[in-house]
């Protein structure tokens, strides 16, 4: 419990960006207005826009915020907050499936472009993985950029798991197969594949991730499969076009968001989740191996407006 307390308020102070420039609009706007007409949701509309929330998304919370609002009579706008924090999050709950390869034999296809952090994510997850009594493996199947391997490595050791690797340009369906073969003779979990993020030779990368996945069919057709893609929060609606990019390509269960601690438009999140129909599943708001979680609705939204100190 007090694990997740401490990460709560990580997480209030990382999204403290995007709440600050929300929660100021949005205390000017339910004290601003006597009464809810149009033009007070047309003012909430544009805020939830400039948080990156997005025109669709905004559209459809507005929409259930308005139903709320009428079916409960209420009349002053102040009202509208916890209104709000309802819609929202019931546009972010997470399935109740969306874990289950952290419960089984599975193999986990780790996906993004360079510089969102990627790696960093995967190292993460292991010892996220470990400390819950997961046995984990890496494979550093991104072959292609300089140093990823010994990036990785270093990651690996700081999580206190084994790695598979090769050298620079070897193929990366040849590490994964031998990172199957590991991860079955060691009785293993969990194995975490890093992935080449060359999102602009989009065909390549095609060709790349369908030989990963035809390999892990043939190797280890038990395995349950996961594909998460890594955003980068600060990136905002660019974030949005990668995830979509990403889901054309290799099939994305899940999304990890990444740097949210950097942006003041931290909507983003409900707006990848509501616009792919992916649930979000772990955010990062911080450089340390702590600092990246599963995802809360209930918490996100709270330290999008929580106004007191947690």
């Amino acid at each position: 419990m007090s694990e997740k307390k401490g990460f709560f308020a990580r997480l209030r102070v990382g999204m403290s960006k995007t709440r600050n420039s929300l929660a100021s609009g949005l205390d000017a706007l339910f004290h601003g207005f006597s009464k809810i007409d149009e033009e007070f949701y047309e003012e909430l509309e544009e805020l939830l826009i400039m948080a990156d929330i997005g025109v669709t998304v905004t559209q459809d919370i507005l929409e259930d915020l308005r139903e709320k609002v009428k079916e409960r009579h209420v009349k002053e706008p102040e009202e509208c907050r916890q209104l709000l924090m309802e819609a929202i999050k019931e546009q972010m709950l997470t399935p109740e499936d969306a874990y289950r390869f952290t419960q089984e034999r599975s193999v986990v296809l780790v996906v993004g472009v360079n510089g969102v952090g990627k790696t960093t994510t995967i190292g993460k997850l292991a010892g996220l993985f470990r400390n819950s009594g997961k046995k984990v493996l890496l494979a550093a199947a991104d072959t292609f950029r300089a140093a990823a391997a010994e990036q990785l490595t270093e990651w690996s050791n700081r999580a206190g798991v084994d790695i598979i690797s090769a050298k620079e340009g070897a193929d990366p369906a040849a590490v994964v197969y031998d990172a199957l073969q590991a991860a079955k003779a060691r009785n293993t979990d969990i194995l975490l594949c890093d992935t080449a993020g060359r999102l602009h030779n989009k065909k390549n990368l095609m060709e790349e991730l369908g030989k990963i996945s035809r390999v892990i069919d043939r190797e280890y057709p038990e395995a349950y499969r996961e594909t998460l893609v890594v955003l980068d929060g600060t990136t905002g609606q660019n974030a949005l076009i990668q995830a979509k990019q990403f889901h054309e390509i290799a099939n994305v269960t899940g999304i990890v968001i990444t740097k949210l601690d950097g942006t003041a438009k931290g909507g983003i999140a409900i707006a990848i989740q509501r616009e792919l129909g992916i649930p979000v599943k772990y955010i990062c708001v911080g450089e340390g191996i702590e600092d990246l979680q599963r995802f809360d609705a209930d918490a996100f939204v709270e330290a999008l407006f929580s106004r007191e100190e947690a």
